[in-house]
C-alpha cells in the first residue's frame, strides 16, 4: 500500500528505496524523497552515495505550508529539459490553429491559462506528450472536464475536439 502526504507525494519505506536501486532504476531525477520511518542520513548516504545528487533531505514538508504554496514551489522544480522551459507555448499553440474559429478559441483559452499562471503546466504537458509519442506509450482519448480545452486538444493531451462538440472552456478552467 502506497503512503502519501497531504500533497500527494509518495512516502517511501527504506526497503522501497533499496529495491529501486537494486532493480537499476535511475533515481537521479528525484528532487527529494520522504522516507518513513526516517532514515539515518549517514547510513542512507553510504547506501546511495553512488547516485549523484539523489538525497536532498528537506525533512518533511512544513506542515503549515498551504497546498497553493506547495504547488507553486514544486512547479519551479518540475523535471523537463531546458528547451521546454523556454518554449513559447502560446506561439506554438497558436501556430497549430488552422481556422479563424480555432484562433479565436485558443486565444481566449490562452488568456484563461495565463490568468491562472498555468503556462508552465502547458509546457510540461507538451513535454509529456512528446515523451509518450517518442516512447510509443498509449494514453487515453480524454478524461473529465479537460476535454473542454481546445489548447489541450491541439497539444495532443486528449483527442476530443471541443470545438466540434461545442464544449465550454470555462468548464475546465473555472
Amino acid at each position: 500500500m502506497t503512503k502519501t502526504n497531504k500533497f500527494g507525494e509518495i512516502i517511501f519505506a527504506e526497503q522501497d528505496l533499496c529495491d529501486l536501486v537494486m532493480q537499476g532504476h535511475d533515481l537521479t531525477k528525484f528532487n527529494g524523497v520522504q522516507v518513513d520511518p526516517p532514515v539515518d542520513l549517514e547510513s542512507a548516504t553510504l547506501i546511495l552515495s553512488h547516485i549523484p545528487g539523489f538525497i536532498k533531505y528537506d525533512k518533511y514538508v512544513e506542515e503549515n505550508l498551504s497546498v497553493e504554496e506547495f504547488d507553486h514551489r514544486n512547479q519551479q522544480r518540475w523535471f523537463m529539459p531546458e528547451e521546454y522551459k523556454q518554449l513559447d507555448i502560446a506561439k506554438l499553440v497558436l501556430d497549430l490553429c488552422v481556422t479563424p474559429a480555432e484562433l479565436q478559441r485558443v486565444g481566449h483559452e490562452l488568456i484563461l491559462y495565463q490568468e491562472r499562471n498555468l503556462f508552465n503546466l502547458l509546457r510540461y504537458l507538451k513535454y509529456l506528450v512528446d515523451v509518450m509519442k517518442t516512447n510509443r506509450i498509449i494514453w487515453g482519448v480524454g478524461r473529465g472536464s479537460s476535454v473542454a480545452s481546445h489548447v489541450l486538444y491541439l497539444l495532443g493531451v486528449h483527442r476530443v475536439n471541443s470545438l466540434f462538440y461545442e464544449l465550454d472552456p470555462e468548464e475546465f478552467l473555472r
